[in-house]
């Protein structure tokens, strides 16, 4: 069976602080951020709310995607989450 990687971004309910990360699991990391189970950024930020993924079969591609969103702006950010997802809805219930 194949792999699939995921990059996504979260955000806190007011949509004013954005996380990029990369998972192989996308369902649980979510999980994680929404019950703060990790220490760390998302939990003292109250990260929760998945706004952006995308869905990679190469872990080095997903990687490399990663690391090109977080050295973008977050002008950029905004731009990429709201091409796929204008009103920052929660994505999480639609995995």
């Amino acid at each position: 069976m194949p792999h699939q990687y995921y990059i996504y971004i979260v955000t806190n309910i007011n949509d004013t602080v954005l996380y990029t990360g990369v998972t192989n699991d996308l369902n649980r990391r979510i999980f994680e951020h929404k019950h703060k189970l990790v220490e760390g950024f998302t939990k003292k930020y109250h990260i929760t709310k998945l706004v952006y993924y995308e869905v990679f079969d190469d872990i080095e591609l997903a990687i490399a995607r990663e690391k090109q969103i977080k050295a973008g702006s977050r002008k950029k950010k905004i731009k990429l989450i709201e091409s796929i997802n204008p009103n920052f809805i929660d994505l999480y219930d639609t995995l």
